[in-house]
């Protein structure tokens, strides 16, 4: 069992490693999960996605966590129905109340032993929620692995970069609604 670390400062909560939240969530695709081309539909990988990432971010933060946005969501490869799709996700960066999940969704044939393939990835925030729906405190996240230590790096570029992308859009509706633009027809 790993141990969490407690923060110096008072009234901190106790960090917990990527490993104690990390979760694998199996399915295996069958004739109704299927779009018109015959290939499983993109929103039956997504809705795998964000079971994952709900389950990783509601015991990474203890509690309920609902999620906040999808960053991104790459489909790299068809996934057939007979496939068994492993949905792989943990905790990559906490901040006060969110969290990044990073999800690798991999596909293997049911009837063959050749090793799964990487199909698809995201990322996704969460914000962990009290019984009234309110924001609440996450521990931070503690990075076990080098590899674990580079996503939470990485993710916290992709955090910047959503929070200045959401102020610049704010910024043109405001300009835009100063100067009589984009007014409700």
């Amino acid at each position: 069992m790993t141990e969490l670390v407690t923060n110096s400062q008072e009234g901190e909560l106790a960090g917990k490693p990527t490993s104690v939240s990390r979760t694998t969530l199996s399915h295996i695709m069958t004739a109704s999960d299927t779009n018109l081309l015959g290939t499983v539909h993109g929103g039956v990988i997504m809705k795998l996605v964000d079971d994952a990432a709900g389950a990783v971010a509601g015991r990474h933060s203890g509690g309920p966590a609902v999620t906040a946005s999808m960053d991104e969501m790459a489909f790299l490869e068809p996934v057939r129905v007979g496939d068994l799709v492993h949905v792989k996700a943990q905790v990559n960066w906490t901040g006060r109340s969110s969290m990044e999940v990073g999800v690798r969704v991999l596909a293997e044939r049911w009837n063959e032993s050749t090793p799964a393939q990487q199909v698809g990835s995201a990322y996704l925030v969460f914000a962990a929620v009290d019984e009234h729906g309110k924001p609440r405190r996450v521990p931070p996240v503690l990075p076990e692995t080098e590899r674990d230590k580079g996503r939470y790096q990485e993710a916290q570029i992709r955090r910047t970069h959503r929070l200045a992308r959401r102020r610049a859009i704010m910024e043109l509706r405001e300009r835009r609604a100063a100067e009589g633009l984009d007014a409700a027809q």
